[in-house]
């Protein structure tokens, strides 16, 4: 009698376990994110090279103080980067990466990205709103912004626009960025504009640094070649990106940013979330530290990155020479991710043949 009495014991237990089980089962289904729980610890990303120390003193840190993990950081250029995750596409070791708004979209068609929940994203309505959702379908926020346009030597030229790049004055004194730079494509969107096109094949464009190119004194891939040929005085005005500037005023020379009467180019870098990731919630956690005021402002102080976030306050000397404020955001011109994308092999075409040759 007592050994069927404890059978029956066991067997009530052994139901009630079940239904707890199941209720933390369906409890877990119903309000855990996909990735929220695994992964422990650690968590992996993917970045640009440049400027790690400040990153790391002013975000990586800081972040991992208040969560209680581990940061891994990759560091690479985008191709390479971008290789790296294809290659894992199956078995992802990154969780959250940053591109420029095009290089995302290109993974993006590779089914390497999740979308992002913008509502947990409590920085989310402090961006500007072309950094909100960049690359449509919300996979990615950008995170900082950059203007391309003229540097000029104010004792030798005069610039309104960008038509005055190919002024006989500026001959064998122009520098310009090659086309597989990231100034490359922004130089040929602002040429077009310029003579009042809009073709996305820039036919216009190439065509015009293709019949000017002897006086073009180079077209230069790095930062360092640009300040090196301004030091000589080899250099009298050059397409440029506005993080370039703080470099060449260093030289104490009479080097100013133009104001074009067309306005400047605009580029974005912008977070995204990798596919198959195991810890998408401190992925999401690490992303809102990154648009957050004092993260955003932190690194435009440091000079590195000029904020996305509308609220980040910076003062006149350091605002000078960053892309920053209203007046400066609305003169840039954005390309259409899309349009690089589908015009890169056909524009790289062209200028092999016209250009570099």
């Amino acid at each position: 009698m007592q050994h069927a009495r404890l059978i029956a014991t066991l067997r009530r237990i052994g139901i009630l376990a079940i239904a707890v089980s199941g209720v933390a089962y369906l409890a877990y289904v119903f309000f855990h994110e996909p990735g929220d729980d695994q992964g422990g610890d650690r968590l992996v990303i993917s970045v640009y090279g440049v400027s790690q120390d400040s990153f790391r003193k002013n975000l990586y840190a800081p972040f991992e103080a208040e969560c209680g993990c581990t940061l891994v950081v990759e560091t690479g250029n985008s191709a390479e980067r971008l290789s790296k995750l294809a290659a894992r596409k199956n078995n992802p070791e990154v969780d959250l990466a940053v591109f420029s708004d095009f290089d995302a979209l290109a993974a993006l068609r590779r089914g390497l990205l999740d979308p992002i929940d913008v509502s947990r994203l409590s920085n989310y309505n402090k961006l500007y709103e072309f950094a909100r959702d960049p690359i449509g379908g919300h996979m990615a926020v950008g995170y900082t912004v950059y203007a391309t346009g003229i540097v000029y030597r104010t004792d030798k030229v005069a610039i309104s626009s960008w038509r005055d790049l190919w002024s006989p004055s500026l001959k064998d004194r122009l520098v310009l960025p090659t086309l597989t730079s990231s100034g490359g494509p922004l130089l040929l969107q602002m040429l077009e504009r310029a003579a009042g096109g809009s073709d996305p094949t820039f036919a216009g464009a190439l065509a015009q640094v293709a019949a000017n190119k002897r006086s073009v004194v180079t077209f230069f891939e790095r930062s360092a070649n640009l300040v090196q040929l301004f030091q000589q005085g080899e250099a009298w005005a050059a397409v440029t990106g506005r993080y370039n500037l703080p470099l060449l005023l260093r030289l104490n020379m009479p080097i100013a940013w133009a104001s074009p009467s067309e306005g400047d180019a605009g580029g974005r870098n912008v977070l995204v979330l990798i596919k198959g990731s195991r810890r998408r919630a401190l992925a999401l956690r690490f992303l809102d530290k990154w648009l957050s005021t004092e993260v955003q402002t932190a690194m435009a102080l440091d000079l590195v990155d000029s904020p996305a976030n509308r609220e980040a306050t910076l003062p006149p000397n350091v605002a000078s020479l960053l892309t920053y404020g209203p007046e400066m955001i609305e003169r840039m011109n954005f390309i259409a991710p899309a349009v690089v994308l589908d015009h890169r092999a056909a524009w790289t075409k062209a200028w092999n043949e016209t250009i570099a040759r």
